[in-house]
């Protein structure tokens, strides 16, 4: 039997059959394979096109994780009612003309939404544009028009899409449960919410066991500050509290957005959010780019926070490379990356010993506090006891550990009290021979001295690298190393870029190369190995971060071994300096593997633990 089902397999598949054109629905039923994966991409080709209208008031509805209902209702300036059956025709559009499709500056332009959803739904369309008397309606359902029909609207567009995919039942048994499909169409209008915060957008679950409940909510936001309220309306308030504005520009292309501190880092990339002239991406080298910014400062399973916005002239970038849309190519891609890389790392240096607060919070959280059963009575604080002795712990036996007498001088004078106005104050006692306690003006500091000193001597390291240079170590025998042609040409292209950091290569005949010179502070290393692993990242990325990530993992393990010990005593003066030095080098807050470095507790926070609020 089996081989009788193959031999009738092969003659189908071998019998020519005569080329026919196919009608309009099965074309449309196909292409909506490509445009309408989901109820999410419903969702988006719908909100974007409420977008591309001007629409200032969008509500999005759905049921049953947008199976059996869709529906997205805006204040645009609508469609005149000649129009739409225009409208529901593929590659119909009023956003591009098709003289120029580099000079694209609207979300949608290809003309297929709004035919693919009425060859696999019921599609209802009811609008009302601007300046007409009255408003229209008009249904499809499997590729069938009905009569335009008069109806009553105020104003903008009501698109209404029922029973997804009812024309093409396979492709529900490929969709996820109702709740993963749900949150599918949050996550999407979320991502397009953060372009257009002047926008006000809500989302809500019409099911009929949810009785409406609103999912997501937008107010319109006006202003300077209008983006960071909107990001901190969806990614939270941790987020932007924890972020530092980025501004760059290079070349006629600009960044603008957040970014968080590393200390603010996540388990997966579920908080990268890039767009590129108002369009949300999900680009390879985009993301390529924001993870080597934070290589430094991140271990490999930690990922950066960020809603990044690179805006460039629509020329300089193909957004035509998907009907999904969710693509680009870029004239000039290592400008793109090369932006995003710099602009990071100059903002993430400008941020100097910052950390973020959410590391103080689950301190604070940690903390579990004794409930007394009955009221306590408690006295007030007397200002002259809280500043008489502000080392109070002198008694070298005081439970915790080390005590340096309160941070004194050899003379046995107090620290000067303006020290305390500094970002990380002054020190008062060493704990457990690692951890150093300071008070500052509102609270205290409590600081791991091996993970801060670690940070501190990386920096000067690479400081230094930077100044002079990567020592190079010259090979006896140069080694040769043979690749694929497309390979060579890319590695040897990068050759320059190679020697800066210490890797110096020429070509060697057809299909290989000679490595001549390698980076002395990686000793002796497989020059082979590193050599095609920098053609595969060129292949993969375009560009190569490989041999610096390498050079850089040697100087943070340098820095490890180099820096104060846990378990080392250090006395006033000590503990001071390197508080000082905290406060003057950028990235101290955080150790070379992303950990923080020190835990800011406010006295109010303090008290609070006490019960004395």
């Amino acid at each position: 039997m089996e081989a009788l089902h193959r031999n009738m397999m092969d003659s189908s598949a071998t019998a020519r059959r005569p080329i026919a054109q196919l009608d309009d629905a099965a074309a449309n039923r196909i292409a909506a394979g490509e445009v309408v994966e989901r109820p999410a991409s419903a969702v988006k080709e719908l909100l974007e096109n409420a977008l591309d209208a001007g629409a200032t008031r969008i509500d999005i509805a759905y049921s049953e994780g947008g199976k059996t209902l869709i529906s997205v209702d805006d204040n645009g300036h609508g469609i005149p009612a000649e129009e739409l059956p225009l409208a529901l025709s593929r590659h119909a559009t009023s956003k591009i003309d098709g003289s120029d499709l580099l000079n694209i500056h609207s979300f949608g332009f290809r003309g297929e939404a709004l035919p693919s959803l009425g060859a696999v739904a019921r599609l209802t369309i009811t609008s009302r544009a601007e300046g007409a008397a009255e408003a229209a309606t008009l249904t499809v359902e499997a590729g069938q028009h009905s009569p335009i029909r008069p109806a009553a609207r105020s104003e903008g567009t009501r698109v209404e899409v029922a029973g997804l995919f009812r024309a093409t039942p396979a492709r529900l048994k490929f969709l996820r449960t109702d709740r993963a499909e749900a949150q599918a169409i949050a996550d999407t209008v979320k991502r397009l919410a953060m372009t257009a915060p002047e926008v006000g957008i809500t989302l809500r679950d019409v099911t009929a066991d949810t009785k409406g409940r609103t999912v997501f909510r937008a107010d319109p936001q006006i202003g300077p500050e209008a983006m960071k309220a909107r990001l901190t309306a969806i990614l939270g308030r941790d987020f932007t509290e924890n972020a530092i504005r980025i501004e760059a520009e290079r070349e006629g292309i600009r960044l603008t957005g957040f970014a968080a501190l590393p200390t603010y880092s996540r388990g997966a990339a579920v908080a990268q959010f890039l767009f590129v002239n108002g369009r949300p991406v999900r680009d390879k080298l985009l993301t390529g780019a924001l993870r080597a910014a934070y290589s430094d400062f991140l271990s490999r399973d930690r990922h950066p926070a960020a809603a990044l916005f690179l805006d460039c002239p629509a020329e300089r970038v193909d957004v035509n490379v998907h009907p999904a849309k969710a693509e680009v190519r870029f004239r000039d891609p290592g400008l793109a990356r090369g932006l995003i890389v710099s602009g990071l790392k100059h903002a993430l240096a400008n941020a100097g010993h910052r950390a973020s607060t959410t590391v103080s919070n689950a301190a604070l959280g940690a903390f579990q506090p004794e409930r007394p059963i009955a009221p306590v009575y408690q006295m007030e604080r007397s200002p002259s006891l809280a500043t008489a002795r502000p080392g109070f712990a002198e008694d070298p036996g005081w439970a915790g550990g080390h005590v340096e007498h309160g941070a004194s001088f050899e003379d046995g004078s107090p620290e000067p009290d303006e020290k305390l106005s500094l970002p990380l104050g002054t020190a008062r006692a060493q704990l457990h021979e690692n951890y150093i306690v300071a008070q500052t003006e509102t609270g205290i500091v409590l600081v791991d001295q091996h993970a801060a000193h670690e940070r501190l001597v990386y920096e000067t390291l690479k400081t230094r690298m930077g100044e002079n240079g990567v020592p190079r170590q010259a090979l006896l025998i140069p080694d040769i190393v043979e690749l694929e042609a497309n390979d060579l040409a890319r590695v040897l292209s990068e050759a320059e870029a190679l020697a800066r950091a210490g890797l110096v290569i020429e070509a060697f005949g057809p299909g290989a190369l000679c490595v001549r010179e390698t980076p002395a502070i990686l000793g002796t290393c497989d020059s082979t190995a590193l050599v095609r692993d920098i053609a595969d990242e060129l292949a993969d990325l375009g560009n190569t971060q490989t041999l610096m990530d390498r050079i850089e993992a040697v100087l943070s393990r340098m820095a490890c071994h180099g820096s104060v010990r846990s378990g080392r005593r250090m006395n006033a003066e000590e503990m001071n300096a390197l508080l000082r030095d905290m406060e003057a080098t950028p990235h101290s807050g955080q150790c070379n593997h992303g950990r923080p470095t020190y835990i800011s507790l406010s006295l109010a926070d303090i008290e609070r633990l006490f019960g004395r609020t």
